[in-house]
């Protein structure tokens, strides 16, 4: 996409011309680029619910399909979405807004989730399991109701790296984000086309373009969340070790059953010498 102001999508509008941030941006899009085609998100002709935090993820997700809609290589309608959640203080004006200005088909949903997790949820437990469940359950209505087939959702490979050592940690089972789900009503997909990018990534990017970041109030609010504990352990990897966490992402789509302890993965009571897997240690 050439970067003339005739030529580039709003959301572009004054990103900086230095080097290091066209490669950034290049970066990022090559990412969410590998990411749809390698989990089969495009259905030529879909209408994607994308959903926006106000974050630096989710406005980094929108940028990004937009700059490959804009190429002509997502051959989807887009929506962007916002689900107010009643949180006190929340800046309602701001992604309305930011989504006029930028020319984004958009559908802002106000729902007082808030008020219910704060009755449902005992003082000193986290909110967020409650919370999320309320919103997703919130944005898979929406999505009905607009005629899309798929959520869109800004969680980048951290996610799902914090994901997974959450699960192992806390959960006793290896699992986390995957990039294409479908839901329980089996109607619709969830997809997360940032799941090759980093978190690092997004924050430079939203920085850069000066989007209008609105933090979490409620989530935020709350200190020592597991959550927060995997991510200071990955960023102490990380530091001690940079390229860590790129190194264990990669080992999240290179896993082999005959080599774990899950007999409904692989047959391990089957084997026999004659007809044995050759594997090695």
């Amino acid at each position: 996409m050439l970067d003339d102001l005739d030529d580039i999508h709003p959301l572009f509008h004054g990103a900086p011309s230095s080097i290091e941030f066209k490669k950034l941006r290049k970066r990022i899009i090559r990412n969410v680029r590998e990411a749809i085609e390698q989990y089969g998100m495009i259905e030529r002709g879909a209408k994607w619910l994308v959903c926006l935090s106000g974050g630096k993820d989710s406005y980094t997700l929108l940028a990004a399909l937009y700059e490959l809609k804009w190429r002509g290589l997502l051959p989807v309608e887009l929506l962007a979405c916002n689900l107010d959640q009643g949180q006190p203080g929340f800046p309602a004006t701001v992604l309305p807004d930011f989504l006029e200005k930028m020319q984004v088909p958009h559908r802002i949903e106000y729902q007082d989730t808030y008020s219910i997790v704060m009755d449902k949820v005992p003082e000193g437990r986290t909110f967020c399991a409650l919370c999320s469940r309320l919103r997703r359950g919130n944005l898979y209505r929406i999505a009905r109701e607009e005629g899309c087939s798929a959520v869109v959702l800004g969680h980048h490979r951290d996610d799902i790296l914090e994901t997974f050592f959450m699960n192992l940690f806390h959960g006793g089972r290896l699992a986390t984000m995957p990039p294409k789900l479908v839901n329980e009503d089996s109607d619709l997909f969830l997809y997360r086309p940032l799941a090759h990018v980093a978190e690092a990534d997004c924050e430079k990017f939203a920085a850069a373009m000066n989007y209008p970041i609105i933090p979490c109030d409620l989530c935020g609010s709350q200190d020592g969340l597991q959550r927060q504990q995997v991510k200071q352990i990955l960023d102490t990897w990380e530091k001690n070790a940079p390229g860590r966490r790129q190194v264990m992402f990669r080992a999240l789509m290179n896993a082999r059953p005959s080599h774990l302890l899950d007999q409904n993965l692989f047959d391990f009571a089957g084997l026999s010498l004659e007809k044995g897997e050759k594997t090695s240690l």
